[in-house]
């Protein structure tokens, strides 16, 4: 049986917005000036993540996924793709305004299982640091004409954000991540983006980026509504656990640990995100060291584990 989580190893991706971040705040290896986004739970085909301890050490998580269904209880879902992507992103500038579309769409016009409902939890902000979050269209006509027309600062709705705060974002929102900005993402596990304006900026051949209005007008939410969402918390011994989300897609949580706690894993399996400070995981008398930065997987066949130490920690399950 195995009886360990399995270490992720980061994917790094250059970005036209990225910064320095990941790399003096996280302590990853970032191979570009420009370092937008590390892939830290990840099978997806663009960045799929290598395990780095136990008997799987160097296979990636795809292979695990698809090989040992056990670690996932999966043994009935031959074909199935793995359903969830987390990603830390740095904003150094601004993101791109852009939107996803769900499975349905995704499946007919792009050929790909899921379309892309995601969420965030914000690491860091900048002072005056804002999101945009949806548009002020009330008709999709209304919508396709302020797009074509330009008119952005009338159209897009901004929002303010300061670390700790958790943002929801459906598939079809209207979305971007502002400048200053570091974020946890937890998302479905696909990689279409239909940009909607790019502040005219040109790619390294200096021509403009691409837009992709007329797959936007067709997927975003219109009127929007901004999304709902009701944090539940509890305590589990010397361990604070905060439901930020629960939905079709996956179920987050924030974990704040100020001591020990012993947990018992009723999910099929857990994804955890080390977000601050350091502990320690205890599986079947064997502990783990785990710090700011770590990203693990705690397999199916792992019943029960412990924690120590002080922490915080972005948990998420489908």
């Amino acid at each position: 049986m195995y009886n360990e989580p399995l270490f992720l190893e980061p994917v790094l991706q250059e970005r036209i917005w990225g910064g320095r971040k990941l790399q003096t705040e996280f302590g990853y290896s970032t191979p570009y000036e420009r370092t937008g986004e590390a892939w830290v739970i990840s099978a997806h085909p663009n960045g799929p993540c290598q395990i780095k301890n136990g008997p799987l050490e160097g296979r990636t998580l795809q292979d695990a996924w698809e090989n040992h269904k056990e670690l996932f209880n999966r043994a009935e879902a031959a074909g199935e793709t793995y359903p969830i992507l987390v990603k830390i992103l740095d904003a150094n500038e601004n993101l791109s305004v852009q939107v996803h579309p769900d499975d349905i769409y995704a499946q007919k016009q792009e050929g790909v299982p899921y379309g892309k409902t995601e969420c965030w939890y914000v690491l860091d902000a900048e002072e005056g640091a804002e999101l945009i979050l949806g548009h002020h269209a009330d008709s999709r006509e209304e919508l396709k004409q302020a797009m074509e027309n330009g008119e952005w600062d009338t159209l897009l709705k901004s929002v303010p954000v300061t670390a700790g705060d958790f943002v929801y974002v459906p598939s079809g929102t209207i979305h971007a991540i502002g400048a200053g900005i570091v974020i946890l993402e937890t998302q479905q596990s696909s990689d279409i983006t239909y940009r909607v304006y790019d502040y005219d900026r040109t790619d390294t051949s200096g021509e403009p980026r691409e837009l992709h209005l007329e797959q936007a007008a067709e997927v975003t939410n219109v009127p929007h509504e901004d999304p709902s969402v009701g944090t539940l918390q509890e305590a589990i011994e010397d361990l604070t656990v905060q439901k930020l989300v629960e939905e079709a897609y996956f179920t987050v949580y924030h974990w704040d640990l100020q001591g020990d706690a012993m947990m018992e894993r009723d999910k099929d399996f857990l994804q955890v995100s080390v977000i601050k400070g350091e502990a320690s995981i205890t599986i079947d008398d064997t502990s783990f060291a785990i710090e700011k930065g770590d990203h693990f997987v705690i397999p199916h066949t792992v019943k029960a584990f412990s924690l120590k130490g002080n922490a915080e920690m972005v948990v998420s399950h489908t």
